[in-house]
């Protein structure tokens, strides 16, 4: 009898302890935004971007201009681990990494392997899977101190907020961590991670040069290695085998001068690979629709359609040529004759790791269909 009261009176205790006993305050943290990593000289150099979300939360008193300090965090180590616990011994505060939104590599650490770095953050129980990842040329530090317009935080760019862009000019498609391990480990489509880039001619403050964040191209894996870069000129045909294509402007000329800009939306497209022996070819057949943005020379509609149509095709064999010199498959044509005839795939690969050529992009049809011409209707005929 006494054993159970002396049990009941103990639980009777654990009652009054309070629930939250091993919680973390949480204006006494420092929250990691962004990831920038490097490899110099056999060991990863990290970058850890850290905000203060007092200074960038919405209230009804906040005062759109005013600068937001941004604080950098820098670990090195032989591990990726290494590096970023040396980051702690100086933090002054605890460290969460729950709300990283972007990672940046350079091309030094590409070039070395993502694997590692990727691994390590996935086991990481804070990190989430869906990272913006983004390669660059530019140094670490100035990506992760770069802020946006109004001098609103490195949250309100490009970086961060790619979709914002990429909903009025859709170029190269943002991407997330996970998309890219899963390309890296997976046979027939090669990974491709944006490129992302400072420009500081484009905008200015009163008379003052402003840099501002671009994606301006991409960097290419072939499994786990880096094949190379192209830039967003050269990928201008990849744009239109993106079926979450938005938006994306096209001039089309006429000797070598443009008669009108067009808005091209909603691509629809199918590859379709052709056995012929030994080897493969492949037929693109895409549909888009577009509209009217700009009108320099009157012209009938179906003659801005067939140039339309003209234009797409071209920009499409060129993107696809511009990737045979570092045996990109920038179209991903060989996906589908992974996806459709996997023996076949597997048959071909038996001698070369890169099977493309000039000669199998066969045939490239384009239909684009006008839908309007903006508020001018008499413009067009």
């Amino acid at each position: 009898m006494r054993t159970w009261s002396k049990l009941v009176i103990s639980l009777l205790l654990c009652t009054l302890l309070p629930g939250c006993w091993n919680s973390k305050d949480l204006q006494n943290m420092a929250y990691v935004t962004a990831l920038g990593i490097d490899y110099v000289d056999n060991k990863y150099i990290t970058y850890a971007q850290i905000l203060n979300f007092a200074n960038i939360a919405k209230t009804e008193t906040a005062s759109t201009g005013k600068p937001v300090p941004v604080w950098i965090g820098r670990g090195e180590g032989r591990t990726v681990t290494e590096s970023l616990t040396t980051i702690y011994s100086t933090s002054q505060m605890r460290i969460f990494w729950g709300h990283v939104k972007a990672m940046i590599c350079t091309e030094a650490l590409m070039k070395h392997g993502l694997q590692e770095v990727y691994d390590m953050l996935n086991r990481y129980r804070e990190v989430r899977y869906n990272i913006l990842i983004y390669g660059t040329k530019e140094p670490l530090k100035d990506i992760l101190v770069q802020k946006s317009m109004f001098n609103l935080s490195p949250l309100d760019t490009v970086m961060n907020q790619p979709s914002q862009v990429y909903s009025q000019r859709s170029f190269i498609l943002p991407v997330y961590g996970f998309k890219v391990i899963s390309q890296l480990n997976e046979s027939g489509s090669p990974a491709m991670i944006p490129s992302l880039a400072i420009k500081r001619d484009k905008w200015f403050e009163d008379q003052k040069e402003h840099p501002m964040f671009q994606i301006d191209g991409a960097y290419y894996f072939h499994y786990q290695n880096l094949s190379g870069w192209l830039s967003e000129d050269d990928l201008k045909g990849a744009r239109w085998m993106q079926k979450q294509l938005q938006r994306s402007p096209i001039n089309i000329p006429y000797k070598g001068k443009p008669v009108a800009a067009l808005i091209m939306i909603k691509p629809k497209y199918k590859v379709t690979p052709i056995l012929e022996g030994n080897r493969v070819r492949y037929n693109i057949m895409l549909h888009m629709q577009a509209y009217l943005d700009e009108i320099v020379k009157k012209t009938p509609n179906h003659e801005m359609e067939k140039m339309a149509s003209e234009v797409v095709e071209n920009e499409i064999r060129m993107s696809y040529k511009k990737g045979l010199p570092m045996e990109i498959d920038v179209l991903k044509l060989e996906e589908h004759l992974y996806r459709k005839y996997p023996k076949k795939w597997h048959e071909v690969h038996r001698s070369s790791g890169f099977v493309l050529n000039e000669d199998s992009l066969k045939d490239v049809r384009v239909i684009v269909t006008l839908l309007n011409s903006g508020k001018y209707k008499e413009r067009v005929e």
